[in-house]
């Protein structure tokens, strides 16, 4: 990823996490939700936005499909923030990579624990 993707995609990632805690009144989109990465074309004309759920075990799609509901309100948002010529399409997708890391973690605690355990 170029340099001025790779800025533009921070900059996306955190403007689209400000307008979730200030300005969306979306209930599927009221939890507690992490944007986590967002990756643009080399054109830059699409953006894929990788979300997850902190805390709570809410359903991804009805997520996913308040956020495809909200996309056009995140790009008009974008486009006054940000001096673009074009704000890139915007493509929501659920990331359960804290959620692999929290199981690989407690595995990796059990297998310790198993083992101090036959050790006595």
């Amino acid at each position: 990823m170029s340099r001025r993707a790779e800025r533009i995609s921070n900059l996306i990632r955190q403007e689209i996490s400000e307008l979730l805690q200030e300005q969306v009144n979306d209930p599927r989109l009221s939890s507690l939700i992490s944007i986590t990465q967002v990756t643009t074309s080399p054109d830059l004309m699409q953006a894929k936005v990788y979300v997850t759920i902190l805390g709570g075990k809410a359903d991804r799609n009805e997520m996913l499909q308040g956020f495809k509901a909200a996309s056009g309100f995140f790009r008009r948002e974008l486009s006054k923030k940000l001096t673009l010529r074009h704000v890139p399409e915007l493509s929501f997708h659920f990331d359960d990579s804290i959620e692999r890391g929290v199981n690989i973690l407690n595995l990796i605690e059990q297998v310790s624990s198993d083992k101090t355990e036959n050790e006595h």
